[in-house]
């Protein structure tokens, strides 16, 4: 073979894929921009202007600097800050959920993995603990509007039953709408929650399980000392998650309460301030700095839950080498 027909020794040129990395990613940067970052900065762009509806007159927009924010923060006639009050509403109508949310679904989801128990059927459980959630949560707030209404099956059972000399008006009392806006967001999560705890336990190495049994940890202690350190990036993003969500319940409270946030606006969240705002006088100016409010109270309490309890899972790997570098010394 002739020198000219060699192939050549040198390096073959190889081929970059990455582009096609960029390509494949961009329509959901494209959808993201459109839908959701230029809303974001309209919104906080007209938070600084004065812009409303005075009957059939429009007013505005006029910019007003932080005006709204102040407006927002100003005690009413009463000396109650409404934002503040709001605020407070919508965090103890989560807390009233979520806690049982997460103590539930943290118990099946360890139930359900239990590869001692060895549950069969577990395909038809989880549809069964999950469907709840395919339920609108308008058309579940109708539903126990319904159930608890002084004509309801609720009142009739409780009177024939001899539990109740009267009907009950389960509207009236802050205790009661706060526990059924409380039980509805329990009923309608704890199935999600519970199939996503079920994925992070079945991730787990079961070896580890069976490792701690064989040195004498009962249940609890393998729960604590295995299962809890080890999924709680997947409990962090749940966490997270929910909490988002429940700054912006709307839906619940407000078909069951028909808007009112009944009694005495103690269920008036902090969205349903916003679309005051948004359907009454059309007020794109103060519903704007209602949302960048709410953007912050996010911000702040996502990156406070998820820096402290990621903490529980990041330092036993950074301590040993922070201890083994000092031993050098």
């Amino acid at each position: 073979m002739s020198l000219e027909n060699r192939p050549s020794s040198g390096r073959r040129k190889s081929i970059s894929y990455a582009k096609w990395g960029y390509i494949f990613i961009l329509p959901f940067f494209l959808v993201y921009l459109v839908f959701t970052l230029v809303p974001q900065v309209l919104t906080i762009y007209n938070s600084f202007f004065t812009n409303y509806m005075d009957g059939l007159k429009q007013v505005g927009p006029d910019f007003v600097g932080l005006k709204n924010y102040v407006t927002l923060f100003t005690p009413n006639k009463q000396g109650i800050i409404l934002i503040l009050k709001y605020a407070g509403n919508t965090l103890i109508l989560w807390l009233l959920g979520a806690i049982p949310q997460f103590a539930i679904a943290l118990l099946l989801a360890v139930f359900f993995t239990s590869y001692r128990l060895n549950i069969k059927g577990q395909g038809f459980f989880k549809t069964v603990i999950y469907m709840p959630n395919l339920i609108m949560a308008s058309a579940f707030s109708m539903l126990f509007f319904t159930l608890f209404s002084k004509v309801g099956p609720v009142n009739q059972l409780l009177q024939q039953t001899g539990l109740a000399d009267k009907t009950i008006d389960f509207f009236v009392s802050k205790v009661t709408v706060r526990g059924l806006i409380a039980l509805m967001n329990f009923l309608m999560w704890f199935g999600n929650t519970t199939i996503v705890l079920m994925a992070g336990i079945m991730g787990i190495d079961q070896t580890l399980f069976e490792a701690a049994t064989i040195d004498g940890a009962n249940a609890v202690k393998v729960f604590f000392r295995v299962t809890m350190p080890l999924l709680m990036p997947i409990f962090v993003y749940c966490l997270i998650t929910a909490m988002i969500g429940g700054i912006q319940m709307f839906d619940v409270p407000q078909v069951l309460t028909n808007r009112l946030g009944m009694p005495d606006r103690t269920s008036f969240t902090l969205v349903m301030y916003l679309n005051n705002y948004l359907s009454t006088s059309k007020n794109y100016g103060m519903s704007g700095a209602i949302s960048v409010i709410i953007f912050i109270i996010t911000g702040i309490l996502g990156g406070v839950v998820y820096k402290f309890l990621s903490a529980q899972y990041k330092d036993p790997v950074e301590k040993p080498r922070r201890v083994r570098k000092g031993a050098r010394k």
